[in-house]
């Protein structure tokens, strides 16, 4: 019978099959009352999952030992609410066919088609919301039943839905050999749908859900399929969790990247050019550089060579890689030579015959390069190195492509192609473990000069299920060991999550919470035992004979135009001085003041400072307002009484701060130590600051 093995080693022995709701009511009332659901052996399930065998249990709660919430409680929940969801608009629009509804990270959708062309509009969504209210207040159970497959499939095809019979034949063809359904109720008598679950106990424990929005879909995702209307929601536990959910959406919406980026005019998409492509402009492409100079610093620090690769690459080069024709769903199709084509033409080659004959390596061509590693590992392979060499670390700021449906798109966050701030490092195996740590540390100090403080590390490791790893066993086992040793090093929360390796390695992805609290995973650092061995790459060892290197990929802003796109909803658009695209904007009152205002502009271009003069004929607080909008750090108001001083009127974000009054070089002194220490807006140190300081 079965022993369940509790998260602190306790063991608790039963003589018969055991309900996990049985085990948390042994354990204590409170546990049993507060309980959602259950990890058995790392996989989430019901409270009403029956345990027959020896296995690992976790009663999930919606709140962490921690004090915070547990996003597992939340996927259970917020699943639960597409239910509810489902049954509410089959209430109100009767002839709608469900398709399916997973949970989100920060809700919920289901995809849906209406027949008889009656969509919900976004007027139904309080009509919606009272259905699921009570739903809700009924607290009926969610009740799980299963049919063996030709039961079950019977069953589906006298409902008629095209959709849950194919989703049950995917699950046939998975291997599933029964279908399952859960009921909110009693099954034959209230609402069901065709789902695998977990779910909570009941609807009652949804304590509050909102309808959000809609959006068009296909099924399967394919365009030339049936068009589908996705009814995304969102579920908490309390109402205060949804209004603090409310709020921070409102704040994300006025810090979306996409209208800043174009208020500010920092970048462009242009669709002559292409869906997600970017264009930066001239403000943009400041921030870019400034990021890009301080992490070059860094790197000449470390000891990193820059290198420069095209922007194609032959396909042998990405077969030997493994990258073609696995990924090839991701990639840009391939460029045949003229003289090819033209010969494959003539012999009738269609475009599936191509596309086959690719795939074989029988015809050749080159590709837009997805990935910037193949080219690196050439450059180290086109020298002999020896063991003194070692470590080789080679960096570039090479753009990629990589193919994303349309609905994928979004702004700089997810585009076609990007620039990787990217780096390898070919190590002697001895080194692995000091060198990974030496990518973190960079990653580390990024962060801190952005103060990017709240993050959280991710090791993703090879799902032991899958055939989509490359390489031995043993080196995976020992690159998973030296990415677990390093992530302890740093002294943050670290999890492991199995499937999250690349397909030739182990890696550690950063996830930052930014100052709305939207997490976004960033930098990255992999240890890769595989493609050195995929390309044959060696170095002589002291003993004369040849050793395989060990490669590490990292970059720690990942892509420029996610980073950036990132930052800008961090920073509201906002930047600190040292990344501001327009550092100071100086403000004669009048015309007498113009002279005085060039001369101070002047000798702040002298000292590196990106400096503007507003000569236009509005009045001062005219100029501040728009200043404050074009989010201009610093504002140097000047009249005749400043060019008389010598002094200089301080303001920060226009209409944010009146500082008070400055002497000429000391403003420049202030405002070029500022920027040159990469200052935070206020921090210590900063001219912000200094006069905080004084007036203290």
């Amino acid at each position: 019978m079965p022993r369940i093995t509790l998260p602190d080693g306790t063991v608790k022995s039963y003589d018969a099959p055991v309900t996990a709701a049985q085990v948390a009511a042994d354990i204590g009332a409170g546990l049993a009352k507060a309980a959602l659901g259950a990890k058995v052996d790392g996989i989430l399930a019901d409270l009403a999952a029956t345990l027959d065998r020896d296995c690992a249990l976790a009663i999930v709660t919606m709140k962490r030992r921690d004090g915070g919430i547990d996003p597992e409680a939340l996927t259970l929940l917020r699943h639960s609410a597409a239910h509810v969801m489902a049954e509410a608009i089959q209430r109100l629009f009767p002839q709608v066919r469900l398709v399916y509804g997973p949970p989100l990270e920060t809700g919920f959708y289901y995809d849906m088609a209406f027949p008889d062309g009656k969509v919900p509009s976004t007027d139904d969504f309080a009509r919606i919301e009272a259905e699921m209210a009570r739903i809700v207040a009924d607290d009926r159970r969610f009740t799980r039943y299963e049919l063996e497959l030709a039961a079950g499939m019977d069953k589906l095809r006298g409902e008629g839905s095209k959709y849950k019979l194919d989703n049950a034949e995917r699950a046939a063809e998975a291997g599933s050999t029964t279908l399952s359904w859960y009921a909110t109720g009693t099954p034959g008598k209230d609402w069901e749908d065709l789902c695998r679950g977990p779910h909570v106990p009941s609807t009652g424990r949804i304590g509050a859900f909102k309808v959000m929005s809609l959006a068009s879909s296909y099924w399967k995702g394919d365009e030339t399929s049936d068009r589908l209307t996705r009814v995304y929601g969102t579920a908490f536990a309390t109402k205060a969790e949804l209004d603090a959910h409310m709020v921070q959406l409102e704040e994300a919406r006025k810090r979306d990247h996409r209208v800043l980026g174009k208020q500010l005019r920092l970048f462009h998409i242009d669709e002559m050019v292409g869906q997600g492509l970017i264009l930066w402009t001239p403000k943009g492409s400041i921030v870019r550089n400034e990021l890009q100079n301080f992490i070059g610093a860094e790197l000449r620090k470390q000891g990193y060579q820059q290198v420069y690769t095209p922007h194609i690459g032959k396909l042998d080069l990405y077969r030997t890689s493994g990258h073609f024709p696995y990924y090839r769903e991701s990639q840009y199709p391939p460029i045949v030579e003229h003289d090819e084509m033209a010969k494959l033409a003539a012999e009738g080659c269609t475009c599936a015959d191509l596309s086959n004959r690719m795939a074989k390596g029988e015809v050749d061509g080159y590709m837009l390069k997805p990935m910037n590693c193949p080219h690196h590992i050439r450059i180290f392979a086109s020298a002999p190195h020896s063991y003194r060499d070692l470590p080789v670390r080679l960096a570039e700021f090479g753009t990629v492509y990589r193919w994303e449906q349309s609905g994928e798109i979004g702004g700089m966050t997810r585009v076609r192609g990007f620039t990787q701030d990217d780096a390898h490092l070919f190590v002697r195996e001895d080194q692995v473990g000091q060198e990974v740590l030496g990518c973190l540390s960079l990653v580390k100090i990024i962060f801190a000069t952005l103060g990017m403080n709240d993050y959280r590390v991710r090791v993703g490791l090879r799902d032991p299920d899958s055939a989509k790893y490359v390489g031995d066993p043993a080196n995976w086992d020992k690159a998973e060991q030296a990415c677990r040793d390093a992530a302890r090093s740093l002294g943050v929360p670290f999890s492991e999550e199995a499937g999250e390796a690349a397909f030739y390695g182990p890696k550690i992805d950063f996830v930052v919470k930014d100052v709305i609290g939207r997490s976004w995973q960033l930098g990255t650092v992999q240890v890769d035992y595989n493609l050195p061995i995929r390309f044959d790459l060696s170095y002589a060892g002291a003993d004369n004979q040849p050793h395989r290197p060990v490669m590490i990929h990292r970059a720690p802003f990942g892509s420029m135009e996610r980073f950036i796109g990132c930052l800008i909803e961090h920073f509201a658009g906002a930047f600190p001085l040292w990344l501001s695209p327009e550092q100071v904007r100086v403000l004669p009152i009048s015309e007498k003041s113009a002279a005085y205002a060039d001369e101070l502009c002047a000798a702040l271009r002298a000292r590196g400072i990106r400096a503007e003069a507003d000569h236009s004929n509005e009045r001062v607080q005219a100029k501040i307002k728009v200043a404050a909008e074009e989010k201009i750090p610093y504002m140097a108001v000047v009249g005749p009484r400043d060019a008389e001083a010598r002094a200089v009127s301080v303001r920060a974000r226009g209409i944010e701060a009146n500082l008070g009054e400055m002497p000429f070089d000391a403003f420049i002194d202030g405002i070029a130590r500022e920027a040159e220490q990469r200052l935070l807006s206020g921090a210590p140190g900063s001219v912000q600051a200094s006069f905080a300081a004084k007036g203290a």
